[in-house]
């Protein structure tokens, strides 16, 4: 069983950066595409980004394209959302996540694994 913790969320000045990170035991994030996803309060949780299983390909949301950046380290079976030029409407809690199947995908219902979620806030 795949177990995902996500941490680095903080309180952060617009303009500024987060680097969000995601760990998991139990089992390996080696061969699963991987993604993070964000919830505000009142609204659903939406896409940001995903990695196929090889780090070879990347996905974005528009919405963050060219600010955000997905990386895998896979040695340390660790994920990582690099997030820069933060805005204040990326305000939201930040969730990893994990898949059984063998395709990146921005769909919620995709992923079987879920970390925690982290908490980012930017703000002056």
């Amino acid at each position: 069983q795949l177990h995902l913790v996500a941490s680095g969320g903080g309180l952060v000045q617009p303009g500024g950066s987060l680097r969000l990170s995601c760990s998991a035991d139990g089992s390996t994030l080696r061969s699963r595409p991987v993604g993070w996803f964000r919830q505000a309060p009142g609204k659903e949780r939406e896409f940001v980004t995903a990695l196929n299983w090889s780090g070879t390909r990347t996905y974005y949301a528009d919405s963050v394209k060219g600010r955000f950046t997905i990386s895998r380290d896979n040695a340390k079976n660790t994920m990582y959302l690099q997030m820069n030029s933060l805005k204040p409407e990326d305000t939201a809690v930040y969730y990893c996540a994990a898949t059984t199947g063998s395709l990146a995908s921005s769909r919620v219902a995709d992923y079987n694994y879920w970390g925690q979620g982290t908490q980012v806030t930017v703000s002056s």
